[in-house]
């Protein structure tokens, strides 16, 4: 059978992103144990949501205080994030971060390794990146620390390195993501189409449904 494919819109800094992998990936275990016959391709398309940052990035504290108009309204957005990550399951940790990095350089380094590594490699690096961020609080920016995770992932980081540039120009990709696109964003088997943290049930009904319309489509042209 022809893969089931999963395209999912991301960035490393926006929350809501990492919430919304961890219910995919139990959507698709509950998919994978009622229709085992079904293969799944994941395809990661990036997209930088604030390509204007400067390369070392600016305070995290001030950015959300500025956007959000006051410290009360960010930690009223920050309960909500908690809350929907314990449900989901999602380690968070928002008081450990400081910067608010440019995601450009991150983004080329995932880009670059998907043209170079496994699927197994890429998922374990999307993993760190997230990880070293929201558990971690570290800055994404920061091209040694870009560079020691793709080496903790198995890639050599000499092969890497070429891409990651100390000028904070945006990351533009290869597949013209607009830098506006709703994160997170999913497409199945380039059929239907989701904004948003979607709960696994939700995901999970939608990836049936893209397989019906997969049937239905071939039993046309049969």
């Amino acid at each position: 059978m022809k893969p089931l494919l999963v395209e999912m819109t991301f960035d490393f800094i926006c929350p809501w992103c990492l919430i919304g992998k961890r219910n995919l990936e139990k959507a698709l275990r509950s998919l994978a144990a009622s229709r085992p016959d079904v293969p799944v391709r994941l395809h990661w398309r990036g997209v930088q949501l604030l390509p204007h940052l400067p390369a070392e990035g600016v305070s995290f504290k001030e950015f959300y205080t500025q956007r959000l108009g006051s410290e009360a309204a960010v930690r009223a957005r920050q309960e909500q994030v908690k809350d929907a990550a314990y449900h989901a399951d999602v380690d968070i940790d928002l008081q450990r971060i400081q910067r608010m990095p440019n995601t450009a350089n991150a983004h080329r380094l995932l880009a670059l390794a998907r043209e170079q590594g496994s699927q197994r490699q890429i998922d374990a690096l999307l993993e760190q990146l997230f990880a070293s961020y929201f558990q971690r609080g570290e800055d994404l920016g920061d091209r040694e620390l870009l560079l020691r995770l793709a080496r903790k992932c198995g890639f050599d980081p000499d092969r890497l390195e070429g891409v990651l540039h100390e000028d904070g120009r945006p990351y533009a990709g290869s597949e013209n993501v607009p830098s506006n696109t709703a994160v997170p964003s999913f497409v199945l088997d380039r059929r239907i189409s989701l904004a948003g943290a979607q709960p696994p049930w939700l995901m999970l009904a939608q990836l049936h449904r893209a397989l019906d319309l997969r049937a239905v489509a071939e039993a046309c042209h049969a």
